[in-house]
């Protein structure tokens, strides 16, 4: 796993809560798949990417989103999207203080999403 500083920079910002969950999560989307890059969007914000967005990090005051870019064509068995069901480009899950991630249905996703990635994207995939 390659990280960037400037991710890491971005994660020692927070809480103590919110960084644990930002690493759980960063973890999850490199054992995903080990050739997905990090980089820094829109000046401060974490991104995943393979091909195209496979995700995002975002901190709020007491939760941490994570945005899942897949254009809503990923299934989502478990349940653990929290907002944005009808969302043409994204998706996310917010975690607060406390919860457990669904480490499984949520590297699932990744995984997906990445081999949509692959594929062509999500929006090539949809208009097929």
């Amino acid at each position: 796993m390659k990280k960037d500083p400037r991710v890491d920079a971005y994660i020692d910002g927070l809480p103590d809560w919110q960084q644990a969950i930002c690493h759980e999560v960063r973890g999850l989307v490199h054992a995903a798949d080990p050739e997905v890059e990090e980089t820094i969007k829109f000046r401060d914000r974490p991104y995943f990417v393979l091909q195209g967005n496979v995700c995002a990090l975002l901190a709020a005051k007491n939760h941490v989103n994570v945005f899942l870019y897949d254009g809503a064509i990923v299934p989502d068995p478990e349940g653990i999207i929290t907002a944005g069901h009808d969302n043409k480009t994204a998706r996310q899950i917010s975690i607060r203080q406390g919860e457990p991630i669904n480490k499984r249905a949520l590297k699932a996703m990744l995984q997906q999403i990445i081999a949509n990635n692959r594929a062509g994207g999500w929006r090539k995939l949809k208009k097929a």
